[in-house]
């Protein structure tokens, strides 16, 4: 008979890993899937500053292993695999994968989101090496250096803003000649001395041997490219991306409440389905920081617990 777990999990990053570990630890049979390799996007950073109690030189790679380990030592299950159909009605669930089938009492999503890439040459190999998708994480690397960030948004103009904190001078490159931010947030912007423009511009390529160092941009009305090299004495700078996120949310379209794609839940990370939960990047929220995934998992985990028990 095909064994029936307590709790499975999809998603192998903070926020699955997070809730592995609670599941393990609060002895319930808890199955961990994950399509590829664990850690989502934070392994894909360098360095980690404000992750509280990180070490010094801490890494993406080392934080996920040790979160790895931990979920391990408390009895969670493990296996790769890519799951492409779900049943999340009943008492039991039933995910179909292309290794096999999987059946639980209660499930958590934390299959997270992703950036929206430019797009461009360069830019896939030089991703946490001059090229980053989060201010908050990685504005502290660029201090008194040049920072660029692509995109016109309430979330870019806000993380410009932000990084004006750090970079000595900090250029938005919007491929409109307006921004789309809110007007409150445009008058902000607008008002801040460190705060420059570069409209109706898309970046073409970014360059570097190991780290970023060059980029070329070409103006989407008149066609013309300009290089912009890193100043000699600094040898890098800063190219943050904010044009968008696309949560990874497909298997649960027309079977779960959305907005934009994210999945709503409440405080205690309910979906509208009874014994589905979800945490992390993938759920409605206002931060999305492996802080507040652990935290989601957490939660999520323990909110199984109780669910299963009642």
């Amino acid at each position: 008979m095909q064994k029936i777990y307590d709790v499975i999990i999809i998603g192998g990053g903070p926020a699955g890993l997070a809730a592995a570990s609670y599941a393990g630890r609060a002895r319930m049979s808890a199955l961990m899937i994950e399509k590829a390799k664990e850690g989502g996007q934070i392994v894909i950073t360098s360095d980690i500053e404000n992750y509280p109690g990180c070490i010094e030189g801490e890494t993406g790679p080392s934080l996920i292993k040790r979160m790895s380990e931990q979920a391990t030592r408390f009895g969670a299950e493990k296996i790769i695999d890519t799951i492409e159909e779900v049943e999340l009605e009943g008492e039991t669930k039933h995910l179909k994968g292309q290794k096999g089938e999987y059946f639980a009492k209660s499930i958590i999503i934390a299959t997270g989101a992703h950036p929206r890439p430019i797009g461009c040459p360069g830019e896939r190999e030089l991703t946490g090496k001059g090229v980053s998708y989060c201010a908050t994480c990685d504005a502290a690397f660029f201090e008194d250096m040049d920072i660029y960030v692509v995109g016109g948004g309430d979330a870019a103009v806000e993380e410009a803003m932000y990084l004006t904190n750090f970079g000595r001078s900090v250029t938005i490159i919007h491929r409109r000649e307006e921004l789309r931010a809110a007007k409150s947030i445009q008058e902000k912007a607008f008002a801040n001395p460190k705060l420059h423009f570069m409209w109706n511009t898309v970046v073409e390529e970014l360059r570097g041997d190991g780290i970023l160092d060059s980029m070329t941009v070409k103006n989407t009305k008149t066609g013309e490219t300009t290089v912009i090299d890193a100043p000699e004495e600094d040898g890098t700078f800063g190219v943050f991306v904010f044009i968008g996120f696309d949560p990874h949310s497909e298997l649960f379209i027309d079977k779960l409440e959305m907005q934009k794609g994210y999945i709503i839940t409440d405080d205690n990370m309910h979906t509208n389905i009874p014994g589905v939960y979800a945490a992390g990047d993938v759920r409605v929220k206002s931060l999305r920081q492996v802080v507040t995934a652990t935290a989601d998992g957490a939660i999520a985990a323990m909110q199984a617990y109780k669910y299963i028990n009642e």
